[in-house]
């Protein structure tokens, strides 16, 4: 077998994992002889102390998440003539992914966070390993931390992250402008909403289904003219709260894990009204629905919708408590000349996407010349 590893950092389920999955799939989709290897790289070397970091990290968010933003912006966005070094992250995880690397022989290595793709960087700078290492960006920005000097390509969400590698000295050819991987279920592209007297919105707070929800959904009148999906993630509460409500304008939906089932509830709305993460964001581009940021968390969420929005690619929505009616301010915007000009957008953003798929990229530049002893 040819062994790819895909290395994301924290269990909780977020975009890292959405994306090393896809790729995962379309590999053994193209070729039944590749091995795909998905490890977490803290709860691999930390165990159970890893639970603990994600609970700390969703604490923090929750709860400062002022003061995560900062820290977040001066440690990986802080413009810096020297290279980022966090010595006590090598010290604690260099051996480790040494390691693994031994044990696993893989022919690739895919990073979808960028503390394993800093760690990898280093480790091909000083010829520790020369395993091919590819960054596939989950987020529509490159900052700091992501490896930059030993990878071997990068898979990038949108055209200026191309630019701001290319000021980093990365060349051209080691670029991939593909969009933030998103599975081939969401390939097909629906149509523009038609004007109608009912539409149906998607309310999503990721998949940890955080958010102000109470707040939020007590905007929706029994009444309203529009019905909403309520994708409430992970977070079982709000799932069972709003079961027992049994609003009629509200239908609640736990975490889907299933692509084909997400795409289908994504063709079944007219629009999202959710949080910036970077795979979704991508999915809603994808299907080119109309997008509406009623909130974000701090850090890579608030510099994914600045870029976006100052493409006009997403609505600002952030104002909606001031509105006596969600609804009323979204089909406004439905009716108005604003979104025929975000869809045409959209179309430019896409035009600008390379047409090929990211799993198939991968496999002809890495894994189709690996020689046919290593795939029995």
């Amino acid at each position: 077998m040819t062994t790819v590893l895909f290395l994301p950092l924290l269990q909780l389920p977020s975009g890292h994992h959405r994306v090393a999955e896809t790729l995962a799939e379309g590999l053994r989709s193209i070729d039944r002889a590749v091995k795909c290897e998905k490890i977490e790289l803290l709860s691999s070397r930390l165990g159970a102390k890893e639970q603990w970091i994600s609970r700390l990290y969703l604490r923090c968010i929750r709860h400062v998440p002022k003061a995560y933003s900062i820290a977040y912006r001066r440690s990986v966005l802080h413009p810096s003539s020297k290279p980022p070094s966090f010595p006590p992250y090598e010290w604690l995880f260099g051996g480790h992914l040494k390691q693994l690397i031994r044990r696993l022989t893989p022919a690739l290595i895919v990073c979808t966070h960028a503390f394993p793709s800093y760690l990898l960087d280093l480790l091909k700078q000083r010829g520790e390993i020369d395993v091919p290492v590819v960054n596939v960006y989950t987020d529509y920005f490159v900052h700091n931390l992501w490896g930059k000097t030993a990878i071997d390509v990068h898979f990038v969400g949108h055209p200026a992250m191309k630019a701001k590698l290319e000021e980093k000295g990365v060349t051209s050819e080691r670029i991939v402008v593909t969009g933030i991987p998103v599975h081939p279920a969401f390939s097909v592209r629906s149509a523009a909403p038609a004007a109608r007297s009912r539409y149906t919105g998607l309310i999503s707070g990721g998949s940890l289904g955080l958010g102000d929800w109470e707040r939020l959904l007590s905007k929706i009148a029994p009444d309203d003219p529009v019905d909403y999906y309520v994708l409430c993630g992970t977070n079982e509460q709000l799932y069972e709260r709003l079961k027992k409500k049994n609003h009629p304008r509200l239908l609640p939906l736990r975490y889907i894990s299933s692509p084909a089932a997400m795409s289908a509830l994504y063709d079944e709305v007219d629009f999202v009204l959710t949080k910036p993460g970077g795979v979704t964001l991508s999915e809603c581009l994808c299907k080119r629905k109309p997008t509406f940021i009623y909130a974000m968390l701090p850090g890579q969420e608030e510099i994914n919708f600045r870029l976006l929005c100052d493409d006009g690619l997403v609505f600002d929505f952030r104002h909606w408590r001031s509105l006596p009616s969600l609804s009323e301010a979204i089909i406004s915007m439905l009716h108005s000349p604003t979104l025929v000009r975000c869809l045409a957008k959209m179309d430019d953003y896409h035009r600008a996407l390379s047409p090929a798929d990211p799993a198939l990229v991968i496999y002809e530049r890495f894994l189709a010349a690996v020689p046919s002893r290593q795939k029995s």
